[in-house]
């Protein structure tokens, strides 16, 4: 009962679409601020290190970035209402999930090799399908049958 009751709360809170966001992209993630009782937006950019529970609603993605020299690692829960917008800047090539071992590197041993991708097609968000009845194709049929 209660899993039941997880999943539909689960599917409630669900963005409609969401990019699809892989370790080693780097991507640029605006993410609404209260200050007072005002909200604004702020954007961080820096490469993905890890996603987490890829088709759930509480899907994950840590986000890292160098700033001053010091590394800084965010983490957004990408079905949050917080989180605006996730846009892919490029992509990495990459062959694990988890890439921990960026935090020990630096400079030129941290950057990771480009792949090549479209990156207006990637950061369109998937649009609704809709039900498409097979009436009009039946109808297409008898009409096709008629003119024979």
């Amino acid at each position: 009962m209660s899993f039941e009751l997880l999943k539909m709360v689960g599917d409630a809170q669900k963005k409609k679409a969401v990019i699809d966001v892989r370790s080693g992209d780097t991507v640029r993630v605006s993410q609404k601020i209260k200050e007072g009782d005002k909200f604004r937006i702020q954007v961080f950019e820096g490469t993905v290190i890890r996603v987490d529970r890829k088709q759930s609603h509480t899907e994950r993605i840590v986000v890292r970035k160098v700033t001053s020299g010091v590394g800084v690692e965010k983490s957004f829960l990408m079905h949050s209402p917080l989180v605006e917008k996730v846009e892919i800047v490029r992509r990495g090539k990459v062959r694990r999930n988890n890439l921990r071992y960026l935090r020990e590197r630096s400079g030129k041993s941290a950057r990771l090799s480009q792949k090549d991708f479209d990156r207006h097609a990637v950061n369109e968000l998937p649009k609704e399908e809709e039900d498409v009845t097979e009436e009009p194709v039946e109808e297409a049929k008898e009409a096709a049958k008629v003119e024979a």
